[in-house]
């Protein structure tokens, strides 16, 4: 299937619609990036382009690599009326997103007791598999955490206003409703909140090591040699219980005949179920914002016991795996559409009122982070991604090796060779999470940056080199 996409222009490949495709498929990647994508991947992205009331394209980001159903990567827009919502489409782990920090210290100074901070941090906040933090919820207070996301932390003294405008959707997305999340759901997130969890989760302490455009760093406050913290987590079990819920109770409503993949089990938008299951998605969602928003609380004051007048400011906080409703052009006409963004980043514009007042005339900050040891990029939203990928771009490097090979030809030693060479300290969970999460298992994250750039997806502005990272 793969030889049959053409070259249109620099960096999009597509494949026109054919067979059952409702709209043609489209792959943005540079030639080394689309020589590496798995055919699986590509029978994914044109199984999407089949599913009934899609818009405009089946689309793959350049960080594209297989998903469940849906391949990750992957960004695909709905008729309100005729499409459909798909938990494949989202992901297990919703809203797994990246927050960055920007604090008042430089490299020389975090230097000086880097070890000590990456220790503190890795006590404050739990990383692993299943594993629980301290802030054990009751069931009205997760009712509160699943319904009004980081409202409950400002409330509860874990957040500032200021906190919760630098979030996407202000950390909370609307009509959510706990009572759509099932008991066991509840019962998997009550006492993760605050925690990492395991596979691809970490917590970065970066430095600004570069800077491409200085005028829109200003406005980001990002400095050369600045000290900055990325997170990256997501709903931990919550929001995987949620998806595997839902695929369930999809299959046996409406079955799955019908679709090109039984990973495809989806609903009618405006159906009760797909109703149900968007307020429930949002729901694990707002965990998610509340969970980064935690870990926020924990690593400030690792920070301040070490370095009493530090600071850390959220630069902006951005969901990946969530469906959105927005409007978009289609066919030359402005409409609203249920944008599946998963293993992808939004990539609004300048002038968007979504966005906080401050990043209103520069665009979105986007977030799209390395693997271990490699760099990590900011980039700004435009009008052009609007344009090409109903405003989405990349949201990591995007895997070229599975964990299982990983496992098989990588070792622990190798990882931490390869960690020492670039001079990055790390705390893990497990030797086999830290061998399963080898930079050498990932793409070139500046060739994905620099196809995003070239296409106008996201500009450049910035680019983050790691000192610390704590893996889940």
């Amino acid at each position: 299937m793969k030889e049959k996409f053409d070259k249109i222009s620099e960096n999009i490949y597509e494949l026109p619609k054919q067979g059952k495709m409702l709209v043609p498929a489209r792959i943005f990647a540079s030639d080394k990036i689309f020589k590496a994508v798995e055919e699986i991947c590509v029978s994914q992205l044109v199984n999407v382009a089949q599913l009934p009331g899609i818009v405009g394209y089946s689309m793959a980001m350049p960080d594209v690599h297989v998903g469940y159903g849906f391949p990750i990567g992957g960004v695909a827009a709905f008729d309100l009326e005729k499409g459909v919502i798909s938990p494949g489409g989202i992901g297990f782990d919703v809203n797994c997103g990246v927050r960055l920090l920007v604090s008042n210290l430089k490299k020389e100074e975090f230097m000086k007791k880097r070890k000590e901070v990456l220790n503190e941090i890795y006590k404050n906040v739990p990383s692993g598999l299943g594993e629980n933090g301290e802030f054990r919820l009751d069931e009205k207070e997760l009712k509160e955490v699943l319904e009004q996301g980081v409202k409950w932390a400002v409330k509860k003294g874990y957040a500032t206003k200021e906190d919760e405008e630098r979030i996407e959707n202000s950390g909370c997305i609307e009509n959510a409703d706990s009572s759509k999340v099932s008991q066991k759901a509840r019962g998997r997130g009550r006492n993760q909140l605050g925690t990492l969890g395991s596979g691809n989760h970490f917590i970065e302490i970066q430095h600004v090591e570069n800077v491409f455009d200085k005028k829109t760093a200003d406005v980001f406050g990002l400095e050369m040699g600045q000290i900055v913290v990325m997170i990256h987590c997501g709903s931990r079990g919550l929001g995987h219980q949620v998806a595997s819920d839902y695929i369930q109770a999809m299959e046996k409503e409406y079955g799955y005949d019908k679709l090109p993949d039984r990973q495809l089990a989806c609903a009618p938008i405006n159906s009760k179920l797909g109703k149900d299951y968007i307020r429930a998605m949002a729901a694990a969602a707002n965990f998610a914002f509340t969970n980064r928003q935690v870990i926020t609380f924990q690593i400030r004051k690792s920070f301040q016991k070490l370095f009493g007048k530090s600071k850390l400011e959220i630069l902006y906080d951005v969901a990946h795996n969530i469906a959105k409703f927005e409007k978009h052009k289609v066919n030359g006409k402005e409409i609203e559409v249920c944008v599946n963004r998963k293993g992808a980043t939004r990539s609004f514009g300048p002038g968007k009122k979504e966005l906080p007042s401050r990043y209103r005339k520069t665009g979105q900050p986007i977030l799209i982070p390395g693997s271990m040891g490699t760099f990590s990029y900011v980039l700004v939203g435009t009008d052009k991604a609007e344009e090409l990928s109903f405003a989405s771009t990349a949201h990591g490097a995007g895997r070229v090796l599975s964990r299982t090979y990983a496992l098989n030809n990588i070792t622990s030693d190798e990882v931490e060779g390869q960690l020492r060479k670039h001079d990055v300290m790390i705390k893990a969970g497990s030797k086999k999470g830290m061998v399963e999460e080898a930079p050498a298992a990932y793409k070139d994250i500046d060739e994905v940056a620099r196809v995003s750039h070239e296409l106008g997806l996201g500009l450049l502005v910035a680019r983050l080199k790691p000192l610390a990272v704590v893996k889940g």
